[in-house]
């Protein structure tokens, strides 16, 4: 993959190569996890990495969780891009009908609120409960992946994890919303 991109630093083909050995086993899974098809998922991957190349400026610290985060999130959104292409078909035999009265506007603008609450209240988090968090909640890694990414046991992820649900649950009670 390194052959055929250009950077314009050694830094920068440094970066990238140490990004893609870290986690192409991590973007592997989570795109498997979603085409469940081993081709589609290395196609997935490829172009997560392309699209890591072209936004490398954004990665600051290769061995960040929030690279860990920023890489699932792309891979993921690659992912699901390819199962929506490839499920077109399968789409249009539904019958659109069944799925028109099941829509609530009213259920779709509690629901943003309550997103929008719940993402002031993460930011919110000191980085310890934070990134454990969104790392398990935002990109459903397992806490033995997340313990590695942050150089801990995986006890501190679940107690740190546990400790942030519970400073979220208070944040939200203080706030009128739980």
């Amino acid at each position: 993959m390194l052959l055929a991109l250009s950077f314009a630093t050694e830094a920068d083909k440094h970066k990238f190569s140490l990004i893609y050995e870290k986690y192409k086993r991590l973007l592997l899974k989570k795109s498997y996890e979603i085409l469940g098809d081993n081709a589609l998922a290395e196609d997935a991957v490829s172009e997560a990495f392309l699209r890591v190349y072209r936004n490398l400026h954004k990665i600051d610290d290769p061995n960040s969780p929030m690279t860990a985060s920023f890489l699932v999130v792309i891979v993921k959104n690659v992912s699901l891009t390819m199962l929506k292409k490839n499920s077109k078909n399968l789409v249009d035999d539904i019958d659109e009908g069944e799925y028109k009265d099941s829509f609530s506007l009213e259920a779709s603008v509690i629901n943003k609120e309550n997103m929008r609450a719940v993402k002031r209240i993460v930011e919110k988090l000191p980085d310890s409960l934070r990134e454990p968090f969104l790392l398990a909640y935002g990109n459903d890694l397992p806490h033995k992946d997340i313990a590695r990414f942050l150089n801990v046991n995986e006890n501190a992820v679940t107690v740190r994890i546990h400790r942030a649900k519970k400073k979220i649950a208070e944040m939200l009670r203080e706030e009128g919303w739980a």
